[in-house]
């Protein structure tokens, strides 16, 4: 580990000079390029340097220890070799969370669908609360929301709904949303009391870019129809909405929230170009070992990640075993708990596969 951090400061301390010569300043895309992988390097390298100056203070106090017959001089020594030895191996751990492999999609922005599955009405309802709830958490990090494709059920629920999250890290916290998500609860419409199960399910894709994925517009079928169902005042009479259709691997993506036809087609190309570049990960997911894919980061949609029980007020993650007594706050955005957990224990595996 130790000899890989020696390599990264040297390359800091060469990129510190690069970022300053006029030259490559000259050059935007070399500067920026080079910027990024200096401010990626910077974390990594000031923690490395904190490491450097506990482990020089520890030796000098242990010589102080060796050398020293004062008995005050010999307890100082000896707090501060505690204390710097266990420092160490805070920083030691930092390290090694530093220097795993980075998910080269936790910084793009990401694309959410959410639908309800099993309960009809009931989960529509529910898909209706955590769309609501990502809104109010996106909020908190200042985030930006959008709606790109709908479809709801006429009692304030929504049958599916696809939305855009834009920001910082985006996709670093919220990968690990895709699942099923299972709600018990007493329905308004259920006269005799009786708690009902029903679940939604979300995925979280990260955004594709043109580089990403390599949209040849020769195998998508553009099709254009009459927007239906709750909308605005062009719904069901113009013909905006918008379905294109990947040929060669049957994907789908719609749109017709917007009254542009023009608008509908971007929002769809965009979704399928998200959907595209998440059947790739797919793909190379599955050709990794078995203990890869069982990392939260890379689990099944199909898996059952967490319960929402009402009468109870609890919020249960099955990944990792926690339960939080406070419904009403996770609903209204309070997602951070949750989700540092899921990172601490992601982080824990990957770490345990290296050892």
């Amino acid at each position: 580990m130790f000899d890989r951090l020696q390599e990264l400061e040297t390359k800091y301390a060469n990129l510190s000079e690069a970022v300053s010569d006029p030259e490559i300043i000259s050059d935007t895309n070399k500067w920026r390029e080079y910027m990024k992988e200096h401010s990626e390097l910077s974390p990594i390298i000031e923690t490395y340097r904190e490491y450097k100056r506990l482990q020089t203070g520890l030796e000098e106090a242990k010589i102080l220890l060796a050398e020293e017959s004062d008995n005050e001089l010999r307890q100082l020594a000896k707090d501060e070799i505690k204390d710097s030895q266990e420092s160490l191996e805070q920083v030691t751990e930092n390290l090694k969370l530093l220097l795993l492999p980075k998910d080269p999609n936790d910084e793009k922005n990401v694309i959410i669908e959410i639908r309800g599955g099993a309960g009809g009405d009931e989960a529509a309802l529910f898909a209706n609360s955590l769309f609501r709830m990502y809104n109010l958490y996106s909020d908190s990090r200042r985030w930006k929301t959008e709606i790109m494709s709908s479809n709801e059920n006429g009692l304030g629920g929504f049958k599916e709904v696809t939305f855009s999250v834009q920001g910082k890290g985006a996709f670093s916290r919220l990968k690990y949303e895709s699942g099923v998500h299972r709600v018990q609860r007493i329905p308004v419409t259920e006269s005799g009391g009786r708690i009902h199960t029903s679940t939604v399910t979300v995925a979280v894709l990260p955004e594709a870019e043109d580089v990403d994925v390599n949209l040849d517009m020769n195998d998508v079928r553009v099709d254009i129809y009459r927007s239906s169902g709750n909308g605005g005042q062009s719904v069901n009479t113009t013909d905006s909405a918008v379905r294109v259709t990947h040929t060669p691997t049957g994907l789908v993506a719609a749109c017709q929230d917007e009254k542009s036809q023009l608008k509908n087609k971007e929002k769809a190309l965009k979704i399928l170009r998200a959907r595209l570049y998440d059947l790739e990960l797919e793909k190379q997911n599955s050709q990794l070992s078995a203990e890869r894919r069982s990392q939260i980061g890379t689990g099944d949609r199909s898996e059952r990640i967490r319960t929402y029980n009402y009468p109870q007020s609890r919020v249960t993650d099955h990944r990792v075993g926690l339960t939080l007594h406070k419904l009403d706050a996770v609903l209204n955005g309070d997602l951070d708990e949750i989700l540092d957990t899921c990172i601490t224990h992601d982080q824990a595996k990957k770490l345990q596969g290296q050892e």
